[in-house]
Order: structure tokens, then C-alpha cells, then sequence
């Protein structure tokens, strides 16, 4: 790994591992302007509706709102990567990889899935485990939700690239929890990570992605300079 501006490098403050489980299905239904989001609302009700019979430790459906500034663009196109431009999100949450997997198979899911993939142009879906986090998603509160899909083409380089960029982001913005998703053997690799977090309102993190000149000159200059393509979308959850 190679590290830009290491005078500001911090070491994310972060806490082990979880054993946890993630089913994550996304979908492409609605459409862009910009950086901003127009999700289907019918769509994301009749999701949510389906979620209700889902059992699981947790179950819930995001819609998007907008695409903060990002990073790798080129190299998406040069590995033959789409952009991940995903409005409508399910994030499962099951105690194990294994119960995860199972519950996949399960018809509850199936229907989920087949409702999106049926309204979408476009769907993405992993099996994942928790490969690190800063504290666990508060899904309770109407907060704003992040979803950052991350690749590389060394996910170790990858992890280590998030330590630092995840350190910048409690420091100035004062992050406070993230779930770092890895997709497990055998599943789609378009994202070898996906980032999970959230932030009480706007105020907490967008004026930092906006004014702080370090968020560029450190945090999208170490996407850069080590091929990271970081794509950060926010979302409201339904």
C-alpha cells in the first residue's frame, strides 16, 4: 500500500470483527440527475412489505438520495466493471455466513429478489462477511446511510487503504459505526468490499466532503495512487 499526505494519516479506532452473516440485494429501478436519486416508491414499499416475513436478525430496504464525490472511475472501466448506480437496497443481517446462505435459498427470499429483479434493469447480489467495523449500524433512527462499493484489484491492499480513509472519516466527521462487507467464496467480485455506515444527518459528514480540502489532497488521492475505485452512495432508509 501506498500512502499520500501521511502526516495525516490515523489509523481507524476499530473493534473486531463480527461472525455476522449479510444477504445484500441492489438494484438499479429508478433513475439519476446527477449526483441525486430517484427511487421508486411503490417499489421500495412492496420491498419492505416482503422484508416483514423475512426472519433474520435483521431485515431493511434503503432508496438512494445521492452519490457524494468518489474516486476510480477508470479503473472500473478498465477491469470492465459497471458503476454500481444502485437506488433500491435489502441488506440482511443473519447471525452466521451459513445462515445467510440458507437464507437465500429460502422462498421468502426468492420472492424478495424476483420482485426487484423484475422492476430493475440491473441487480447485484452477495452473500457477505463482516471483514471489520467501527461499531455496529444503528438501523432505528431515520439517519442518513451509507452504502460505499469498493474495488481493488488487491482486496488486502483494499482493507488496508479503508484502515486510513475510515481514520480520516471518524476524525472529521465523526463517524461513528461502519460494517465492512466482504463478499464470501464463490460470490460476485465487482465490489470486494462494501462499506456500511451511518451518520445522524447531513450536517455531520457532507460539509466535510464538500470544504475540507484533506478529503482530497488524503482520502481520494489514497483511492487513487493504490487503484482503489471507491463509489459512496447515501440512502434513506424506508
Amino acid at each position: 500500500m501506498k500512502l499520500i499526505n501521511d502526516h495525516l494519516a490515523v489509523r481507524a479506532q476499530a473493534l473486531p470483527a463480527t461472525g455476522d452473516g449479510f444477504v445484500m440485494l441492489a438494484g438499479e429501478a429508478g433513475s439519476w440527475r446527477g449526483p441525486f436519486a430517484s427511487a421508486p416508491t411503490r417499489l421500495a414499499a412492496r420491498l419492505k412489505a416482503l422484508v416483514a416475513g423475512i426472519e433474520a436478525r435483521e431485515a431493511n430496504v434503503f432508496r438512494a438520495v445521492l452519490r457524494p464525490p468518489g474516486e476510480g472511475e477508470e479503473v472500473l472501466a478498465a477491469r470492465g466493471i459497471r458503476p454500481a448506480r444502485f437506488d433500491v437496497v435489502v441488506l440482511i443481517r443473519t447471525a452466521s455466513v451459513e445462515a445467510a446462505l440458507e437464507l437465500r435459498e429460502s422462498a421468502a427470499y426468492q420472492e424478495l429478489a424476483e420482485t426487484l429483479r423484475a422492476a430493475s434493469r440491473r441487480t447485484h447480489q452477495i452473500v457477505a462477511d463482516n471483514a471489520g467495523r467501527l461499531g455496529d449500524v444503528d438501523h432505528s433512527q431515520d439517519h442518513c446511510y451509507l452504502f460505499n462499493y469498493f474495488y481493488a484489484d488487491d482486496r488486502e491492499t483494499l482493507l488496508k487503504v479503508w484502515e486510513y480513509t475510515a481514520g480520516w472519516f471518524q476524525a472529521k466527521t465523526a463517524l461513528p459505526n461502519s460494517a465492512l462487507m466482504r463478499p464470501v467464496e464463490g460470490e460476485p467480485t465487482d465490489y470486494g468490499l462494501v462499506n456500511h455506515a451511518s451518520w445522524p444527518n447531513w450536517c455531520a459528514f457532507l460539509p466535510s466532503l464538500i470544504f475540507r480540502p484533506t478529503f482530497r489532497t488524503f482520502v481520494l488521492a489514497n483511492f487513487k495512487v493504490n487503484g482503489v475505485a471507491a463509489q459512496p452512495i447515501i440512502y434513506r432508509r424506508v
